[in-house]
């Protein structure tokens, strides 16, 4: 039962352990986090384990949370060593610990639990600890709170085993203010109240890893659907009536769709108990994957009404993702972390083919290229590019791994390899892999293991190179007459080869035509493809290869002017693709490259192809420029875009063209049309503007410096409805101010934790001082966030340090900036590789950026 709350905070810190001998004291490492050597061990030894937590929640998020955990397992330990459970700073927080009924010694090293081997019996045991949980990874906020404990902060807040590989059930008890809603991983098997409060006790899950424990408690409302006899319930925040209904439906139907489509390809009927999910507002990430009780960003499911195309298909791929994850990450669980991008790339990869069905009309292929490719070359083409596969020898450092090599060049790789396989022998490995490792652990070569079997390739070759290294291939294509030769080269300059296959598009006045070849060694010769002398050759030419490709100048001159020509639209959107690496690599201009990009918008009809090209003609317009020939391409590019606007596509694609124009509006024409749209004297017909649009709008006008931006905001300000919208405009807001100092001080105020402790917020702010418009003044910044980024990996959430550097960078292309990053590293030179490596991510487009300004100015 919950440990009441009354107990005064001071006294928490004043009791003290049960000291015992230190010949008790564990061989194996009590670092800080969680090192491999104490994991292994406590793998060896713990068996059949289960918790029960109960922990009692103030209606204050000042006051502490009273908590108490009873954690049940079977020991097998011939070496009689202490037990050490995880829990962070325990001197201060752990106040009895009695195990098997009889108070126990103990001593809090580093953020350990370590107990007196004494203690212990040879097989079943329990320890019982009562305690005051951690805020940490509680998310506390005065109407709601939600654990996030992803990937080894469970421990930041109760005292767990917290490794993925030690798997349990875990039974809640949450008692909390009597008019909130409460979720957690099990299905709810009672509740009570009394003096105002509630207590929600939960039964059992099945066995997860601790980064999946999780509960929500607050003021939420619930909107629910069977089917089938399954229910799906929806928790919300939205004060948005119309919005709530205009989403409700789909949001559902898309559980539903995601579950049926995966057991099906799976042949596992869905492996929880409950399937229910919380909506919560400015959450860290897109969504979490906890079984009963999946936790979303709010605004990535509800949608305005003036949504993109991409918007409606991403919320369609994160509900696929996290619902995949049931069986992918929950269901078999990654062993450890340094597998970590199994779970994420099958997460992904599936909801690439379980939105088929939703979208019949869409090209999936080009879709999959869109959504993959552009972000995972983003990172695979700097110097900080990371193997998909990383050692890790401490859980402290897990959150480092995370990033687009996980999320997007993983999935391309397994579809490399499904197709090297076949689709039909991939399912059937997948379906080996989850019911041999139900609700347990594997590692990515026992799946490969298992489908190596399933073909006569040499998969664990295959892999090294593509899971195990980190990088891309320069590939490179000759005419040679009537002859094609096709070249790889290693980057890194250390010889190393990737084995694909290609396909190889050859374009002429007679049409095109696809040549496969198998790119094995450093090169290959197509012999007798070109006698008629083609207009083009497109390595990438089915969308699906993988690297940096260098074309032919007389390739690269046909493209660059005819891309707009070219058929299908999956052919168009690896062109654009290719050539924007052509920009990027200094072998295209790019003035030249935004000529053909806005002159293509004028007849590209395929949602996909057109919101890609916006975004590189915002990348070009802001980063590839100087300020001055900027202000004169505006016009025109404010012209073209308008054009989109106001013209006959369809209203999500008119939607990203609407987003893009603001993005770049600069002129004074523009800059008073933006006026005139957010104070409602002029409309665009089919677009009515939300609440979102609204203030997008007020922070754009400030950003530009208008004379009454203050006025703006205030307005603003009074018109947003939403509460927690309204908090975060407000927590943003010094941000935007047109003074200086004001500025500086919001970014002294982010040295706090507690001023980052809601992320996106932070971000926003953060992108608002880097804004190009106000990159002169931000520079004064960037060396202080380089600074900070080890505590900002510390304290954050996984994917913080990389927002955090990409919000901090992310506006400039001046050389000053580029050298404070190449000054910061060379004085930093104990900075970890992994940080070191996000810096040099994030840096990769600042410093391309100020060369390529430089080169073509």
């Amino acid at each position: 039962m919950p440990i009441p709350n009354s107990r005064p905070a001071v006294l928490l810190t004043l009791v003290a352990p049960i000291l015992f001998s230190s010949c008790d004291a564990p061989d194996v490492s009590t670092e800080l986090g969680v090192p491999w050597g104490l994991a292994e061990h406590r793998k060896a030894t713990i068996s059949d384990l289960s918790y029960e937590i109960s922990l009692d929640v103030p209606v204050d998020a000042t006051q502490p949370i009273g908590g108490r955990t009873i954690i049940r397992f079977s020991l097998s330990d011939p070496d009689r060593q202490a037990v050490v459970v995880d829990f962070k700073d325990p001197g201060e927080r752990v106040h009895t610990v009695m195990v098997n009924g009889e108070e126990a010694g103990w001593e809090p090293v580093n953020d350990h639990v370590v107990i007196e081997a004494a203690a212990f019996l040879d097989g079943a045991n329990e320890v019982d600890i009562s305690y005051t949980a951690g805020d940490d990874a509680l998310n506390r906020n005065d109407e709601f709170l939600y654990a996030l404990f992803v990937p080894d902060r469970a421990h930041f807040s109760l005292p767990v085993f917290d490794q993925p590989n030690l798997k349990g059930s875990v039974a809640w008890e949450l008692t909390v203010p009597e008019h909130w809603e409460a979720v957690a991983n099990g299905p709810m098997n009672g509740r009570t109240t009394a003096d105002g409060r509630a207590t929600h006790s939960y039964e059992a899950s099945r066995p997860i890893p601790t980064y999946l424990f999780a509960f929500a408690a607050g003021e939420f409302k619930t909107e629910a659907m069977e089917k089938d006899g399954r229910r799906v319930v929806m928790y919300h925040r939205e004060t948005d009536e119309e919005r709530v209904t205009r989403n409700r439906d789909a949001i559902l139907e898309l559980h539903f769709s995601s579950l049926e489509w995966l057991e099906e390809y799976t042949d596992i009927e869905y492996p929880f108990q409950k399937f229910e999910f919380v909506l919560i507002p400015s959450f860290q990430y897109g969504g979490m994957e906890h079984p009963g009780g999946i936790l979303y960003r709010q605004g990535g499911l509800m949608l305005d009404e003036t949504a993109t195309q991409g918007q409606i298909l991403g919320r369609a791929s994160l509900i696929a993702h996290e619902t995949a994850h049931m069986w992918f990450g929950d269901l078999v669980t990654m062993n450890w972390f340094d597998d970590v991008w199994t779970k994420e790339v099958f997460a992904n990869f599936m909801a690439a083919k379980i939105v088929h069905p939703s979208f019949p009309e869409l090209d999936h292929d080009l879709r999959f290229l869109m959504a993959h490719f552009p972000t995972a070359y983003g990172v695979d083409r700097t110097e900080g590019a990371n193997p998909i596969r990383q050692p890790l020898d401490n859980l402290r450092y897990a959150g480092t791994l995370y990033g687009a090599i996980i999320y997007q060049k993983a999935p391309i790789v397994m579809r490399h390899l499904e197709a090297r396989v076949g689709e039909e022998a991939f399912r059937d490995g997948l379906r080996e892999y989850l019911a041999a490792h139900s609700y347990g652990n594997a590692t990515w070569p026992d799946l490969i293991e298992i489908l190596d079997r399933q073909s006569e390739e040499d998969l664990a070759s295959w892999s090294r190179v593509w899971v195990e290294e980190p990088g891309r291939p320069t590939i490179t294509v000759v005419r040679q007459d009537s002859d094609l030769l096709i070249s790889q080269a290693d980057p890194a300059g250390t010889g190393r080869l990737w084995p694909q296959t290609l396909h190889i598009r050859i374009g002429g006045a007679a049409g095109d035509r696809l040549e496969t070849v198998e790119l094995v060694g450093e090169s290959v010769l197509l012999a007798g493809v070109l006698a008629d002398a083609p207009a083009y050759i497109l390595p990438n030419g089915s969308g699906m290869e993988y690297g940096g490709f260098v074309l032919d100048e007389a390739s690269l001159s046909f493209l660059a002017d005819s891309v707009a020509a070219l058929e299908p639209a999956l052919v168009r959107g690896a062109a654009w693709v290719t050539l924007w690496d052509q920009v990027l690599e200094r072998r295209l201009a790019p003035d030249a490259f935004l000529d053909v990009a806005l002159a293509a918008l004028a007849t590209e009809q395929d949602e996909l192809n057109i919101s890609r090209v916006l975004g590189y003609i915002t990348t070009a317009y802001w980063d590839l420029s100087t300020s001055t020939d900027r202000r004169e391409r505006a016009p025109a590019v404010e012209s073209v875009l308008w054009s989109g606007v106001t013209g006959d596509l369809p209203a999500t694609a008119r939607a990203a063209y609407l987003g893009a124009w603001r993005n770049v509006a600069l002129s004074d024409e523009a800059v008073a049309r933006m006026r005139r749209l957010w104070d409602g004297a002029e409309e665009v017909e089919g677009l009515p503007l939300s609440e979102s649009d609204q203030t997008a709008l007020a922070t754009a006008l400030a950003l530009r410096g208008v004379p009454d931006a203050e006025a703006v905001l205030d307005e603003q300000w009074g018109r947003i409805v939403n509460p927690d919208r309204k908090a975060r405009f407000a927590f943003v807001r010094p941000s935007l101010s047109a003074e200086p100092e004001i500025r500086e001080a919001f970014f002294e105020s982010l040295r706090s934790v507690e001023n980052r402790a809601r992320e996106p917020w932070a971000l926003a702010g953060l992108n608002n001082l880097h804004h190009p418009l106000r990159a002169p003044h931000g520079l004064l910044f960037v060396t202080p966030a380089l600074a900070m980024v080890e505590e900002i990996q510390r304290t954050g959430d996984i994917f913080f340090p990389g927002r955090w550097l990409d919000a901090s960078l992310g506006g400039h292309n001046q050389g000053e900036a580029a050298d404070a990053v190449r000054d910061f590293l060379a004085q930093n030179p104990d900075l970890s590789p992994r940080l070191r490596a996000k810096i040099q991510q994030s840096a990769d487009m600042v410093q391309r950026s100020a060369a390529i300004v430089e080169n073509w100015r």
